[in-house]
């Protein structure tokens, strides 16, 4: 029972490890699709577009709340150690002094005119005082507050856009470096048939040389293409890796993680029959175009501020709190003596006071500041309307030259595809005839370097045109339209 018990627990340990190997496979195995997905989630770029995004969405609220009403509350204790002398007639000094409790003046000095000037001590304020306090305004009218409000909307748009961009961006990028990774997959796969093919080609020459059939040097030759052959593949595969290394990059996938991408070259379709005709498109879906009508927008709503900014500001406000004052600080936390409202002596020295009213501000002149200011918002806005026509004419330009890369390339690759199936028709045929005897070794080589020749050309005109649909899709702002990425 214990053998039995272990071999149960050895079984579901193995089984466990093929699980979870098998779901590691899963988790780095991607297709195009996969690739993009992980990429605009996991992009640095992208996810800065899409904080920025964010921070789009808190200046918009941050503008509103420009509206709102808003409250200040303040606290403060003052103590003056010395305070400013009270400058004034003698007679009026001592009328603001006083008498005292016998009803002799406060103020008495010898020899001085009732109409003499003197510096006496500030009868109107104590050494210390304190306050606190509530302010609270609120904005009635502000056209610049109002324009304020649509061009952080219109920032808000501006930001998307910018995200849309960094979006096709990545998508481009991604793309491109799957199919070098992809084709690189095939081409792997011919250099293992062509050393098995050159191999193969080489053991029955050197049976044939063991047996007195042929020369050393026959064997010699084949010897060294299969040495060439199998060395290029090894700098192909070092290629290869960092194609891959590219592709991880371009997804902000881990370098330290393998990752395996699914797909085969029945997935490219591309059509070789037909040439593409160059028509006028429609640029307007092109990102780069919304991110120019944004900029126009904002460039519109900061000429319109300046025109606002001649209107009047209308607010209310309001102003509550309470006040003391004291010969000394701790007397403003005592409530034994202090006046009250109606001037007797009262236990509450903090009397309240408040506030309220509209103002209005209005700029009558400044110069002409403003003037040359409107001034550089129209020039500015002119250069942007000249940038109109600059993108069309290179979105047109850019176009056309998309087409015609891809209607080359396209050429290319039906002539490349065409040549690599006759060199391997002739490959096959010189390898029969030199083992029947009716051919020689060199014309072996020659058709099987030949035939490498045409599968490089092939597979780098496959790769050419890969690249000129991606870049045919952006000249036509259908990158993002795409999600599956077959070309057809």
């Amino acid at each position: 029972m214990n053998r039995l018990s272990k071999l149960l627990l050895s079984t579901v340990a193995f089984l466990g490890t093929i699980v979870a190997q098998a779901q590691q496979d899963v988790s780095t195995s991607f297709t195009l699709a996969q690739c993009i997905e992980y990429a605009l989630a996991n992009s640095i770029n992208n996810k800065n577009a899409l904080i920025d995004q964010r921070i789009a969405d808190a200046k918009v609220k941050e503008t509103i709340g420009i509206g709102l009403p808003q409250i200040n509350g303040s606290a403060g204790i003052q103590h003056n150690q010395n305070l400013r002398r009270f400058f004034s007639r003698y007679s009026t000094a001592q009328g603001f002094a006083g008498v005292n409790e016998a009803g002799d003046p406060n103020l008495n000095i010898p020899g001085v005119s009732a109409n003499d000037v003197v510096a006496s001590q500030n009868f109107f304020q104590l050494k210390s005082s304190g306050e606190i306090g509530l302010t609270i305004s609120q904005l009635i009218f502000s056209g610049s507050y109002l324009v304020g409000l649509q061009a952080s909307k219109a920032y808000k748009d501006l930001s998307v856009k910018n995200s849309v961009l960094t979006q096709e961006q990545v998508v481009e990028q991604v793309t491109k470096s799957f199919y070098v990774v992809l084709i690189n997959k095939e081409r792997s796969k011919l250099f293992d048939n062509n050393i098995e093919r050159v191999d193969s080609l080489y053991r029955n020459t050197k049976a044939l040389f063991d047996n007195g059939f042929a020369e050393s040097v026959d064997v010699d030759r084949i010897q060294v293409a299969l040495n060439n052959l199998k060395s290029e593949k090894e700098r192909f595969i070092n290629l290869n890796q960092l194609a891959i290394e590219l592709l991880k990059f371009q997804m902000n996938y881990p370098m330290n993680q393998p990752i395996a991408i699914v797909g085969n070259m029945e997935d490219i379709n591309i059509d070789t029959e037909n040439q593409l005709k160059s028509e006028g498109a429609d640029f307007k879906n092109r990102s780069e175009y919304k991110i120019l009508e944004a900029n126009k927008r904002l460039q519109q709503l900061n000429l319109k501020n300046q025109y606002a900014g001649a209107l009047p500001t209308i607010a209310a406000f309001a102003n509550i709190g309470y006040f003391s004052q004291s010969p000394e600080v701790a007397g403003l936390f005592s409530t034994k003596t202090g006046f009250s409202d109606n001037g007797t002596i009262g236990p509450d020295k903090w009397y309240g006071y408040s506030l309220f009213g509209i103002s209005m501000e209005m700029p009558l002149f400044n110069g002409l500041q403003r003037r040359y200011k409107l001034q550089q918002e129209k020039l500015t806005l002119l250069k942007i309307e000249n940038g109109f026509k600059s993108l069309e004419q290179g979105f047109e330009l850019e176009n056309k030259q998309a087409i015609a890369n891809y209607n080359n390339s396209v050429i290319a690759l039906k002539s490349q595809k065409e040549n690599m199936e006759l060199a391997g028709k002739v490959a096959k045929i010189t390898k029969v005839k030199f083992e029947q005897g009716i051919g020689s070794n060199l014309e072996v080589i020659d058709a099987e370097s030949s035939l490498r020749t045409a599968q490089v050309n092939y597979y780098s005109a496959l790769f050419d045109a890969v690249l000129a649909k991606v870049d045919l899709d952006k000249a036509n702002g259908r990158l993002l339209q795409t999600p599956n990425q077959e070309l057809k």
